[in-house]
């Protein structure tokens, strides 16, 4: 019935998307008070494509990881928490410097929510003129927001050369982003700044790092598997390597 209803929402908002130029975006329960945001971007075939970024609920508000693809979307996604947890956000952290992870950065800092990222996500982001988070950190990073703790780490180049994932260690849930391929994927996807030698060390570092994983969020498509996303993440590599 879930996947019916997903399926069901996709083709309405494509069908939207024909009429009135927006996109609408999906929310899913993840675990305890963890939620992944679905966004959708139109690809240059003309194709919708989902993305996925996260929100954790706080006591004082919600932190958000990466930014729906695009600002009508994330004006949706603001709306929703305020409407629904009458909530606002505290905080967003980009995974790397492509679209789909910074595109509603500048309407969260209309909104005065603080917009972090690694210094080279920001320098990547200027130089690609895409849109930039107003605050960098250097180095592997923990945010700690009312005593929900936030790990950025940094495993070496892989989807692009900035890219990081997002540890969230009391509820053993790791966002991957775009740097970790769905089972759904068919192929490795952008390869405009990838770096197809290093990803398979980059993916052993972080298999490495964090013990215990129960969930596993991808920068697209379905998060079922968790773990086996690492294995696929591989193989898809590979593949484009040949």
């Amino acid at each position: 019935m879930k996947r019916f209803i997903s399926l069901f929402l996709l083709i309405y908002s494509v069908a939207a998307f024909g009429q009135n130029k927006v996109l609408k975006i999906r929310t899913t329960h993840l675990t305890g008070n963890i939620y992944v945001c679905t966004s959708y971007g139109i690809l240059d075939d003309g194709s919708v494509f989902p993305a996925n970024d996260m929100y954790i609920i706080t006591r004082t508000g919600v932190i958000l990881i990466d930014t729906p693809w695009g600002e009508a979307e994330t004006s949706q996604l603001i709306d929703t928490l305020r409407s629904r947890y009458h909530k606002k956000i505290l905080l967003c952290v980009s995974t790397h410097f492509h679209a789909d992870r910074t595109g509603g950065v500048d309407i969260l800092k209309k909104n005065g929510i603080k917009t972090y990222s690694s210094l080279l996500t920001k320098q990547l982001a200027k130089q690609r003129g895409e849109k930039q988070p107003e605050f960098t950190f250097t180095g592997d990073t923990t945010f700690n927001v009312d005593n929900v703790i936030l790990q950025a780490y940094y495993p070496g180049e892989g989807h692009t050369k900035d890219n990081i994932v997002i540890w969230l260690p009391q509820s053993n849930v790791l966002f991957g982003g775009c740097f970790i391929k769905s089972l759904d994927a068919t192929d490795i996807g952008n390869l405009a700044d990838a770096n197809l030698k290093a990803w398979p060390f980059s993916i052993e570092k972080v298999k490495a790092q964090f013990k215990d994983i129960k969930f596993v969020i991808p920068g697209h498509q379905g998060w079922q598997g968790d773990t086996l996303m690492f294995g696929r993440t591989l193989e898809l590599a590979k593949q484009a390597s040949r």
